[in-house]
């Protein structure tokens, strides 16, 4: 890892993100605190005991989706929760939402363009020192220690951030949980750039498998976004035991 990640500079939420997306993904975004549609009931119906602040950004972020889905030119539909909680993309579609206290993003493309989408975002604090350990693998926080606290602490939280989106990007193919020691964050690559990799197999993902993504920051705020094409082969090593 280099001694710090590089980033793009963008003003807000949709203009990070809109940069580190290709065309052929829609993105859609709403902020969460101010009135959004209310989601459709049966999007809400697993919501029943929520906070109202989850609330408001569970319907913001299907507000979004929905916004997405009319840009690719495709009819308002309901994003499902399924029983992982992650959620159901119609038919046809895939997707990703991120949200944080004061945004809320949501990318949406169809599969015979792209197979699996991750985006996260975070507001551009730093990572809580007891954190790192957590978040960070031994080779990770070997790259870290070479930076001031500051420095660490704030880097720390881009490698949070990626690896997030990773993970996202990586279950709609895996449906499988895992802990942040399952990815290793690399920032050594062009500016605003990173790698996952693999660390053990997570099928179809095997042990040495790269994922490729993008960071951007700015206005307080830290974006990440991972895309796996459709068309091409496959970015990454399959696990065939």
């Amino acid at each position: 890892m280099s001694a710090a990640a590089p980033s793009l500079q963008q003003p807000d939420a949709w203009a990070q993100a809109r940069v580190l997306l290709p065309g052929t993904v829609a993105l859609a975004s709403s902020d969460p605190g101010a009135p959004q549609p209310v989601a459709w009931p049966e999007e809400r119906a697993p919501l029943s005991r929520a906070r109202p602040a989850r609330l408001r950004e569970f319907d913001a972020g299907r507000a979004a989706a929905r916004a997405a889905m009319v840009q690719l030119g495709l009819p308002p539909a309901p994003v499902l929760h399924g029983a992982d909680r992650a959620p159901v993309w119609p038919r046809g579609m895939t997707g990703t939402i991120a949200h944080c206290a004061t945004a809320c993003l949501a990318a949406v493309a169809h599969r015979r363009d792209i197979r699996a989408l991750g985006l996260d975002l975070e507001e551009d604090t730093p990572l809580p020192a007891e954190l790192i350990e957590t978040v960070c693998t031994p080779d990770e926080r070997a790259g870290l220690a070479a930076l001031s606290r500051a420095e660490r602490r704030a880097v720390a939280k881009r490698i949070f951030c990626a690896k997030e989106a990773t993970y996202k990007a990586q279950y709609s193919l895996s449906r499988t949980l895992f802990d942040f020691q399952t990815l290793r964050i690399g920032f050594d690559g062009p500016p605003g750039h990173f790698t996952a990799h693999f660390l053990r197999p997570v099928a179809p993902f095997a042990t040495g498998a790269c994922l490729n993504g993008r960071l951007a920051t700015g206005g307080g705020l830290i974006v990440a976004a991972v895309v796996l094409p459709a068309c091409s082969g496959p970015p990454f090593a399959l696990d065939r035991e």
